[in-house]
């Protein structure tokens, strides 16, 4: 089960957070292209800051807790997923709030991308 730890906990983020996508209807699955153009950039550059990192043995990863899959510098898949996950999560609760409030209004309203 170890083996299992990382996507676990992405796993549970997905769980905590996406239902609100189905029940408050955020409608940031619908409107994915968007979150993309916001995730992606920020995402990039973190990940180019996680290769350095692990290239200068400022950390590493517990394979163990890993579902095995690498990537550049042997980075494992869950961290790349990582930079999805959790941002897309962080954009449905910030959506659930907003809808929730009604009357918080941020940025353009009408779907944008």
């Amino acid at each position: 089960m170890e083996k299992y730890g990382y996507a676990v906990m992405l796993a549970f983020t997905i769980v905590a957070s996406f239902w609100l996508e189905i029940v408050l209807k955020v409608r940031v699955l619908a409107r994915i292209r968007r979150a993309f153009a916001a995730i992606l950039p920020v995402a990039v550059v973190f990940l180019i800051w996680v290769f350095y990192a692990v290239n200068q043995g400022h950390w590493s990863y517990d394979i163990k807790q890993t579902l095995g899959v690498t990537g550049p510098l042997g980075v494992p898949l869950e961290e790349f997923l990582f930079f999805l996950i959790v941002p897309i999560a962080a954009i449905m609760t910030i959506e659930a709030v907003r809808r929730v409030k009604r009357h918080w209004i941020v940025g353009d309203e009408d779907g944008g991308l």
